[in-house]
């Protein structure tokens, strides 16, 4: 009897045990009526069905939480999405419910409730979707599971793969927005108390300019499960673990930049797989005003000369004078005298007062002396004397790669002394949010919650070492006995972190001993390779610099200098005894020739045609109109643009041509030797007179004609079997232009399936392109007419 009550007790337990276990599993679906009690936060409300995410209370500071969702597996709970953002609740008292009123409630402890889903109605369920997201359904028997609410139409600082940001909902954190704006683009701004200032994409340059278009009005943006972003202004970004089976989310960070973020799935880290921008100070309002931000390597603000931190605790807040604020009445303003306390590599973006183009230093000095709202003025002497006088001094920043000078108006009688010991060694907003910075090529980290500065200073040591690397690596060449043109070691100081100096060794190991050839050139043979991380990589073995090391220093000023979507990235190079060679990234869908001109494979279709004509437009414009240095390519042709899976076009083989102080575009240079292929060299090549860009120009027309027959220009031949020349080409496409019957021109085998606006502008640029050099247009002119062809219907019927 005895053994019968034990066994019966422990069959009881056991029972028991099992459903109070089944009872404290968490659930993806709940019931009207559910309810979690803040002080339950360690038990999650919600799990997705393949418990990817977790949806509960998370601590938001000291005896503070909101109720979010998360990646279950992440090792700090980082918020993807949050009720109440900026409103945490009491850590006792509160408490998440769904009522039977079908409303998702977030109640304080007082009772008040602090955020709601605002919705009603009998027979609805909130459930976790294995996406993220959170979600209030009907009943599916009664009327077929329609989504009546879900957290994804509602983005607090983070997407998830698959959601969208649209139209009508904004990233936020703090005074910081990523955005759709008006004109169709997404766009970073800065949206503060005192000021509002767009800074990312750059504002410096236009909408063509800076890779995206305005002629697309669905105004969407998603990244997807391979950890690619796109958006319909034509942004395309890659995590830089691109590929399936990794858990990711974009977000933007209390910096105003915007991440990629990978998870680490052994250590439950965060890691930086993509950033908007590389340089921190890029972003606007991070210091306030009359303050600078300056990246040494960590992140610093600090006052200008002749101001003082308003709050040494929160440098957001800016800086105030230390002067009395000039009197602008009219009595007042000629008894007040003033001098300017210079601040060199230093700029105060916007609020110019004024601008004047040629004029001299003392000119630009006078006109701000005279003018009483003026507070400082910028000068910059590049060809032209260029001076901005500032009526605030907002969005400041010190770059030792600006070339421009801040002189600062303050009183004659004004301490210096007294303003260097103010404005030196403030610390970048002690108390307020974790700054995450670097290149995004640079660095990788893991974010962690127990100390917000921890990973701040891991980023700036990990920077630091690589800085010194380089400066190291610098000085070690340009002091060595190899013969460095003077010209380039301005360019080759420009090097930094984001490239990497590998050995001779190394590239040989990689490439199985240069076994796998890609294609090879006037400047050298391409190999296949894959280095140590599994990156797949191109390297170029140079094999025509027997005339000392110019070609490959130019190269190397390039690298520092250029990064363009349509342009192929440049990863790291090799400079040993007689061994030059260059680490690109792979391309893997081979280049142009091999899909245009291969009659085996299936014909290119008409919309990757126009796809790689813009691309490529947009390449050269960036290289002749928006790089550091002016830079021809002196070799457009299609073996130079390779096609990425996406049929994305990237120039390539840029690297080796002749680069000079960019100045007009209508600029000439003399160049040592002759460069290009036949039949695509401008005829200015064989006349021995200095060339400009306008040779891409006409290089481009030709492939550009090419695209649209998908056959070789040089091959055209006349009805009697003799070949056509460029003046006879060029007669032919006038007859095209004026009859505007452009289906004899193109490519047959599309079977009439293209766009005949778009292939008819084509033909019209090909021509102006293979003008006399004067009447060419610049590649700037051609994007920006391609780009406003390219929001029409894809091939319609033309037979």
């Amino acid at each position: 009897m005895l053994l019968k009550s034990t066994s019966l007790g422990l069959l009881v337990s056991l029972l028991s045990f099992l459903l109070c276990s089944s009872a404290s599993a968490a659930q993806h679906t709940l019931p009207a009526g559910s309810s979690l009690s803040v002080e339950d936060h360690a038990r999650p409300f919600l799990v997705s069905p393949d418990a990817t995410f977790s949806c509960g209370f998370l601590e938001a500071g000291e005896n503070a939480f909101s109720f979010s969702v998360w990646y279950t597996d992440s090792a700090d709970k980082t918020a993807v999405w949050t009720a109440n953002p900026g409103a945490p609740v009491n850590g006792r008292g509160s408490r998440i419910s769904f009522g039977r009123d079908g409303a998702l409630a977030l109640a304080d402890a007082n009772g008040t409730v602090v955020w709601a889903s605002k919705t009603s109605g009998g027979g609805l369920s909130v459930s976790l979707l294995d996406s993220g997201n959170l979600v209030i359904v009907s009943d599916p028997s009664s009327s077929g599971g329609s989504t009546v609410w879900q957290s994804f139409d509602w983005p607090t600082d983070t997407l998830v793969p698959s959601q969208q940001l649209t139209k009508v909902t904004t990233l936020v954190s703090g005074y910081f927005n990523l955005y759709f704006d008006n004109d169709n683009v997404l766009r970073l701004r800065y949206d503060g108390p005192d000021i509002s200032s767009i800074y990312w994409p750059s504002p410096d340059y236009s909408v063509f300019q800076d890779g995206r278009t305005i002629y697309n009005s669905s105004r969407t943006g998603v990244l997807d499960d391979d950890g690619v972003f796109l958006s319909s202004d034509n942004l395309r970004v890659d995590a830089a673990d691109l590929g399936p089976g990794v858990k990711r989310r974009l977000t933007i960070d209390p910096d105003g930049n915007v991440r990629i973020y990978s998870l680490d799935a052994s250590t439950g880290g965060w890691t930086v797989t993509w950033a908007a921008m590389a340089q921190p100070c890029s972003a606007h309002g991070l210091c306030g005003q009359n303050a600078i931000c300056e990246y040494q390597p960590s992140l610093r603000c600090s006052c200008a000369p002749g101001y003082e931190m308003v709050d040494r605790n929160d440098s957001r807040k800016g800086c105030r004078p230390l002067f009395a604020v000039t009197n602008c009445s009219p009595a007042a303003a000629p008894a007040q005298r003033f001098r300017f306390v210079e601040v060199p590599y230093t700029d105060f973006y916007g609020y110019d007062a004024g601008f004047n183009q040629s004029v001299t230093f003392e000119h630009c000095k006078k006109l701000c002396l005279e003018m009483c709202s003026c507070v400082a003025f910028s000068y910059r002497l590049q060809g032209y004397g260029f001076c901005y006088l500032k009526d605030e001094l907002f969005n400041g920043y010190t770059s030792p790669n600006f070339p421009g000078t801040i002189h600062l108006k303050v009183p004659i009688d004004f301490d210096d002394a007294s303003a260097q010991s103010v404005s030196k060694g403030l610390a970048c907003n002690p108390s307020g949010p974790d700054i995450v910075q670097g290149p995004a090529d640079t660095f990788q980290t893991t974010k962690n919650s127990s100390t917000k500065w921890s990973y701040l200073f891991a980023f700036a040591t990990v920077l630091g070492v690589l800085d010194i690397i380089f400066i190291t690596t610098s000085l070690w060449f340009l002091s060595s006995k190899q013969s460095i043109p003077s010209s380039l070691e301005a360019g080759y100081r420009m090097v930094t972190g984001q490239f990497r100096r590998f050995t001779y060794r190394e590239l040989k190991d990689a490439t199985g001993n240069f076994k796998e050839e890609l294609g090879r050139g006037g400047s050298g043979v391409v190999y296949r390779g894959v280095l140590d991380g599994g990156k797949v990589v191109a390297v170029k073995k140079l094999t025509n610099v027997a005339r000392g090391d110019e070609e490959f220093w130019a190269e190397m000023t390039v690298i520092g200098r250029i990064n363009h979507i349509n342009l192929v990235r440049i990863w790291g190079f090799c400079s040993q005894g007689k061994h030059k060679l260059l680490v690109y990234e792979y391309v893997e869908n081979e280049s142009l020739d091999k899909h245009l001109f291969d009659t085996d494979r299936k014909p290119l279709p008409w919309r990757e045609r126009y796809r790689i004509a813009l691309g490529t437009a947009r390449g050269l414009a960036y290289l002749h109109h928006e790089c550091l240095e002016w830079v021809i390519h002196c070799d457009v042709k299609p073996e130079n643009i390779l096609l990425t899976r996406e049929f994305e076009a990237k120039i390539a083989d840029f690297g080796l041509a002749k680069l000079s102080k960019r100045a007009g575009a209508d600029d000439s240079l003399e160049l040592s030797h002759m460069r290009g292929t036949t039949g695509y060299m401008a005829p200015e090549w064989a006349l021995n007179v200095p060339i400009n860009a306008k040779v891409d120009v006409y290089s481009y027309g030709v492939v550009l004609l090419e695209i649209v027959m998908g056959s070789r220009v040089s091959d055209q031949t006349t009805a009697a079997g003799e070949r056509l020349d460029m003046p006879q080409i060029a007669q032919a496409l006038r007859r095209v232009g004026a009859t505007r019957d452009v289906v004899p021109l193109v490519d047959g085998r599309l079977e009439g399936q293209f766009n005949p606006r778009q292939a008819l502008e084509m033909v019209r640029i090909s021509l102006s392109c293979i003008e006399e050099r004067s009447n060419r247009p610049t590649m700037d002119d051609i994007a920006q007419v391609l780009a406003a062809c390219d929001d029409e219907d894809e091939h319609p019927a033309y037979k």
